[in-house]
């Protein structure tokens, strides 16, 4: 699995690598953010079996996936994840689409997509449409541990 971390204002993706990639403003860090809002260590990356996880190490300015402050968090294709200040999108894809090319269009000609249309609605005509297939069962995701914004008074 491959995971980029494409920032939302100005600079270039950052590939995260590693099994287990530390994030932060220090030097060692496997993920380098020099930005004065980073902890020098703030977070932890970790892929494992096909899962992105994310552990905040008890940063000053906290970690953030789609606005909500967590601790820890499954993270998704196209979460918002907000190391302190900077922000990014997470972006996954396989090993094998980084070695493809990125244009995959097509060309056709105008009696190719017409030959093409007229097959397709000739089989919504022959289909029976009162079948329904049923999906994968729905399940509640127990992650993030998230952060009230307003814990309840004492």
């Amino acid at each position: 699995m491959r995971v980029r971390l494409v920032p939302m204002e100005e600079g270039k993706p950052i590939e995260v690598v590693k099994d287990l990639s530390l994030v932060g403003r220090r030097e060692d860090c496997d993920v380098l953010l020099e930005h004065k809002s980073v902890s020098k260590l703030h977070c932890v990356i970790v892929k494992t079996d096909g899962l992105l996880l994310l552990r905040d190490l008890g940063s000053t300015n906290g970690t953030r996936v789609n606005g909500q402050r967590i601790r820890r968090a499954a993270l998704l294709p196209n979460d918002q994840l907000h190391v302190a200040s900077l922000r990014f999108r997470v972006q996954f894809s396989s090993e094998e689409d980084a070695a493809q090319p990125t244009d995959l269009t097509q060309q056709m000609d105008v009696a190719e997509v017409a030959k093409l249309l007229k097959q397709a609605r000739a089989s919504e005509d022959d289909s029976d449409s009162d079948i329904e297939v049923p999906g994968p069962p729905i399940q509640a995701n127990q992650l993030p541990d998230v952060y009230p914004d307003n814990p309840p008074a004492k």
